[in-house]
């Protein structure tokens, strides 16, 4: 399955959240199954891409110990807070 790499973060979570109940419904045939698994990890992959973009624009706002605003990247995430 070809998803659209415009969909947005939030159409995929949807999707993919859909596609989890209805495996976990098992009324599907072993084909839609299957169909439906690969679409799950090609929208994963997609969550977690735009994760990892995001990440890259945020900045961590502090103060320093003159007073005045520090920017730093944001620390990278651990592989346990990816989508999996």
């Amino acid at each position: 399955m070809n998803i659209d790499e415009q969909m947005t973060f939030e159409a995929a979570m949807a999707r993919l959240e859909e596609i989890v109940h209805l495996l976990e419904s098992g009324n599907a045939p072993l084909d839609v199954s299957l169909s439906l698994y690969e679409e799950g990890v090609a929208l994963v992959r997609l969550c977690n891409t735009r994760l990892d973009n995001a990440q890259k624009r945020v900045k961590i706002l502090t103060v320093g110990s003159d007073g005045n605003f520090m920017e730093e990247d944001m620390p990278p995430m651990q592989g346990g807070e990816k989508i999996e």
